[in-house]
């Protein structure tokens, strides 16, 4: 007999029944995810989860059945990682059938800490129901907060990102991240989804603050869109095949290809100020030494700024994943190189003594930044995995007046990845009050609003432009000027709130 056989003969018969009801319930919640936005689900997965939590008998136990539900949420969630390995299957083959569920494994563990805030109240009263699911959803928000800081930080799969989906009712729904960012959104979604756990007075508490989130939401954006300045912005989306050939002829073709379709874009875009961007990696050559590859895209955009993915040889030798911009036929005027990189794709970790990355991989660069190209307003890059991490996006000595992001999602196919990534990073245009510009080598690229609003985009596995104009930003939002401190400060409310609650029930008992 195993020890895994060995302790589950030690849990009682109900409780094991508990743990594949919970492990059934986190999969459920995934359907709650971009791209299928099944949020209903969340009304009876919340309260369900709820009541096998408080009737578990002890800690370890409740911990176990948190993970259980994490576990599942997550595995469902995050199938989508071994799409590269896939593509890639000759080299990785190995790692197929364990990334996802090692991932889930490592990520359910956050939700070990909302597990035992509801283990530890019992309650056995209607207060003390409402105790638990305040400190469910505040102890959710810190374990978020948590997930995107330890480790290497891993922000995904936050129920706040559930309610981007399209039209004017999703676009209302994530209005609160700018004040508390995706954070925000996360809690008053557990607790609205908790609420039914309370009772018949639960769902009508339940529904007046959906209604009063909504109505929120419709009066922050009545005015309708955002003024448009007076640039344009011209997007190429190749849809290049990855990992793609490196021969000499294959990265000759390609760069045949980026020329084309800067052609394309600036007939399109017309004559004005016009900005080109081409998506991250796009370019075969280095952009920011090679003189004879500036000078052939001059050769067709002239003075038109050009802000392109591309690799960078910093002066210690090291290899960056960077965006260049590149201004006529001189030198390349402004660069970014990529922070936040993905472990095991683009670096290995310190603390793993084998190297897995290909080619030694990238070093990361200084964190956010604005660039300051001229002729063009200030631009707050991000490349690819950086627009997940909600409150570091922008440097806030010197804000930026619109944010960009480029990427290649193609590494994901047809998967759930592409579309969860956009949901979430659509959230960063709200959270900071900044127009957005996604652009991505097979798709989603679009232009986004400071509210969020997707005014423009191209769809997924679609090569060809597109061009829009920039709209102008918003003020400073309250989570632009106090980010995740602020998102933390609400789910500790919420925490004394439930304790509230909690003392209230135990004076009614």
């Amino acid at each position: 007999m195993t020890s895994i056989d060995r302790l589950a003969a030690r849990m009682p018969a109900r409780l094991r029944g508990d743990a594949w009801q919970c492990f059934a319930l986190g999969l459920l919640a995934a359907v709650a995810l971009p791209p299928f936005y099944l949020l209903p689900v969340l009304w009876f997965v919340v309260p369900a989860l709820l009541a096998r939590l408080s009737r578990s008998g002890g800690w370890r136990c409740a911990a176990w059945l948190g993970w259980c539900f994490g576990f599942g949420f997550n595995l469902l969630g995050l199938f989508w990682v071994t799409e590269p390995m896939l593509i890639m299957a000759s080299d990785f083959w190995w790692a197929i059938p364990i990334a996802a569920p090692a991932i889930a494994v490592a990520t359910a563990l956050y939700m070990i800490l909302p597990a035992l805030a509801v283990f530890a109240i019992r309650p056995v009263n209607r207060a003390g129901r409402l105790s638990a699911v305040l400190l469910f959803a505040g102890a959710l928000v810190l374990s978020n907060l948590a997930q995107e800081f330890l480790v290497t930080g891993f922000p995904w799969n936050y129920w706040g990102a559930d309610w981007a989906f399209p039209g004017h009712l999703g676009l209302a729904m994530i209005q609160p991240a700018a004040i508390g960012g995706i954070f925000l959104l996360t809690l008053l979604t557990a607790i609205a989804a908790g609420l039914p756990y309370v009772g018949r007075r639960g769902w009508i508490g339940s529904a007046v603050l959906l209604a009063l989130w909504a109505g929120y939401g419709f009066a922050r954006t009545a005015a309708g869109p955002a003024p448009s300045s007076p640039y344009t912005v011209a997007m190429l989306q190749p849809d290049f095949a990855v990992p793609g050939s490196f021969t000499q002829s294959a990265l000759q073709a390609r760069w045949q290809r980026d020329l084309a379709l800067t052609g394309e874009a600036l007939a399109k875009a017309g004559k004005g100020n016009d900005i080109v961007i081409w998506p991250e990696t796009a370019s075969p050559a280095l952009l920011q030494t090679d003189a004879a590859a500036r000078s052939a895209i001059a050769a067709i955009a002239g003075d038109t700024p050009i802000l392109a993915g591309s690799f960078r040889l910093a002066a210690d030798g090291s290899m960056r994943n960077s965006l260049v911009a590149v201004k006529g036929n001189g030198p390349s005027v402004a660069w970014y190189d990529k922070w936040k990189l993905v472990p095991f794709g683009e670096y290995t970790p310190g603390w793993l003594p084998l190297k897995v990355t290909p080619g030694g991989g990238f070093t990361p660069g200084p964190g956010p930044r604005t660039l300051h190209v001229p002729g063009l307003p200030p631009v707050g890059p991000m490349i690819c995995y950086e627009s997940i991490f909600s409150g570091m996006v922008v440097d806030p000595r010197d804000r930026p007046a619109w944010l960009l992001n480029i990427s290649d999602n193609a590494w994901f196919g047809d998967t759930t990845g592409p579309y969860q990534d956009f949901a979430t990073t659509r959230l960063r245009a709200v959270e900071e009050g900044l127009p957005l510009v996604v652009d991505t080598n097979s798709g989603i690229s679009a232009v986004i609003g400071p509210h969020g609003r997707v005014e423009a985009t191209l769809g997924l596995d679609r090569a060809g432009v597109l061009v829009h104009k920039l709209p102008v930003a918003l003020t400073p939002t309250p989570f632009s000027r106090f980010g995740v401190t602020l998102a933390g400060t609400l789910g500790f409310y919420a925490l004394v709130l439930g304790l509230v609650c909690l003392i209230v029930s135990i004076t009614v008992t």
